[in-house]
């Protein structure tokens, strides 16, 4: 194999809504899921794109994913509710969850809905997103698999657990906030392992509780930081963060949370006296409309966006990033010239393609 190859998005949408379909998903389902991975990699976060495929058929396999799911609201009161997701994909939970969280906000000018007995979203902007095309500002966000170390504490109990606002602008292009709460998201430990190269020190730290720049450190018992790192560089603003996602996520719909959130990789064991259901999501929906007259929000939204954009830079060439503006970038550009995919990565997905006997468009 080369170093990577490159495929069209529509080329590894039809592969990866294939592999859904042989894995039991409806094609409605096996369409969502694969639009929701596509749009990661068309965006750049290739750690949350196809490269995650091979996880999800394993959690099938190990009986973790439910691939025909009941996908019920369980509880409501007006604007807010609560959704179990019957161990689905949460690349088709969370979209319904959203879904609902709209047609609320249309009724009530918000919507906010928590979500157990779910599964790995994928990228939180895909959901958050989804508010914008009803000119709404979108929130979205999920605990995850507990990687990350408290402050002052050694022990994993919190996820990576992202945080993402979804905002409109009139002329500008949305401003998009998808962040994870620890020092680094665990797809770029993932990536740099793959890659076999060392990662920024503050990212992580070894079982021994020494700082370590090598990615393997984290599968060997270590663990990541919060946001911030260390205390005195503000890592219990993260590790606040991350414990109001896991709050947000687990505790108030019914999921697990803390230490118990099932891990994404199939081989490691679901703890047993695990409190809840499954991993758990956040999802919001405001109406512009409910504050201000919407044309003068997308209006002053553009004005923030060209003021900080002009802001003046640290040296020459540099530029003031806007939250969303380099994924914006990306995705138009590799939506024209296609997805590059590392040699492990595609390995994987041709692995994928001669065990259920499906077409693909990778090379050997």
């Amino acid at each position: 194999m080369s170093d990577y190859q490159v495929i069209s998005s529509s080329d590894l949408s039809h592969f990866t809504i294939s592999v859904f379909k042989a894995i039991g998903c409806s094609s409605a389902d096996a369409a969502l899921a694969a639009d929701v991975l596509i749009r990661a990699d068309l965006r750049g976060i290739d750690s949350h794109g196809v490269a995650r495929l091979e996880g999800y058929v394993r959690l099938f396999e190990n009986g973790r994913i439910n691939t025909k799911p009941n996908i019920t609201v369980s509880r409501e009161k007006k604007a807010i509710f609560t959704m179990d997701g019957d161990a689905g994909l949460g690349l088709v939970v969370a979209p319904r969850a959203m879904e609902t969280a709209v047609e609320k906000t249309h009724m009530f000018g918000a919507g906010y809905g928590s979500v157990r007995n779910s599964n790995h979203f994928g990228i939180a902007a895909y959901h958050a997103m989804m508010a914008i095309e009803h000119g709404y500002i979108g929130l979205a966000m999920t605990n995850a698999s507990p990687l990350v170390a408290p402050t002052f504490s050694r022990e994993r109990m919190l996820g990576t657990n992202p945080i993402c606002y979804a905002i409109p602008a009139g002329k500008q292009a949305p401003f998009i906030l998808d962040m994870a709460t620890s020092a680094a998201a665990n797809g770029k430990l993932e990536i740099a392992e793959r890659k076999q190269i060392p990662v920024p020190e503050g990212w992580l730290e070894s079982k021994d509780g020494l700082a370590t720049t090598n990615p393997r450190d984290l599968k060997d018992g270590g663990y990541l930081l919060p946001l911030g790192s260390d205390k005195d560089h503000g890592s219990h603003k993260g590790y606040g963060l991350g414990a109001l996602v896991d709050i947000l996520s687990g505790v108030l719909s019914g999921a697990s949370f803390g230490p118990w959130v099932p891990p994404f990789v199939a081989f490691l064991p679901v703890l047993q006296g695990m409190p809840g259901k499954g991993l758990g999501h956040f999802l919001g929906c405001m109406d512009i409309d409910g504050f201000i007259d919407r044309k003068d929000f997308l209006d002053r939204m553009d004005q923030w966006i060209e003021r900080f954009r002009e802001a003046q830079p640290q040296s020459p060439g540099q530029r003031v990033i806007i939250h969303g503006e380099p994924e914006a970038i990306m995705q138009a550009q590799r939506a024209q010239e296609g997805i590059p995919l590392i040699d492990k990565v595609r390995a994987g997905l041709i692995t994928l393609a001669e065990k259920y006997k499906l077409e693909h468009p990778f090379n050997h």
